[in-house]
């Protein structure tokens, strides 16, 4: 004898979402570890411009001139002594990583050697200057 009840939820088919959930957060951890993050100066700086300019990719930290010889890294004004320390620091948070000074079109080429010194100290090689494209 087979008892038959009208209002029971056996029924019923119910869909599990949990292997989709895994599978979601899978990609999202995926994605997060594989983006790389740009490190920012913090300020803006008026570039000088060049007809042979390109966009370099690499370049993960950035090091701003102001034109009246301040230095930012990381939007942080730091002072061309301590420099080389941040460098460090942030090489070594992602150590493929470039560095791209954006030195104003009116700051001194002097600080420029300066900060070029002070990152090649760090152990960075792969250096490059900002320009905007064009004449």
């Amino acid at each position: 004898m087979r008892k038959q009840h009208a209002g029971t939820d056996s029924d019923e088919s119910v869909i599990d979402m949990t292997p989709m959930l895994d599978i979601v957060f899978i990609m999202l951890i995926f994605f997060i570890v594989t983006t790389s993050f740009v490190k920012e100066s913090g300020i803006t700086v008026s570039r000088p411009s060049a007809d042979t300019a390109t966009e370099d990719k690499k370049g993960n930290i950035m090091v701003a001139i102001k034109p009246n010889g301040e230095i930012w890294v990381d939007k942080r004004a730091v002072d061309v002594r301590s420099l080389r320390a941040n460098i460090e620091k942030l090489r070594a948070e992602s150590p493929e990583s470039g560095v791209v000074i954006q030195a104003d079109t009116d700051a001194r080429t002097g600080i420029l050697v300066q900060v070029m010194d002070q990152i090649r100290l760090a152990g960075i090689v792969n250096i490059s200057i900002a320009a905007s494209p064009g004449a």
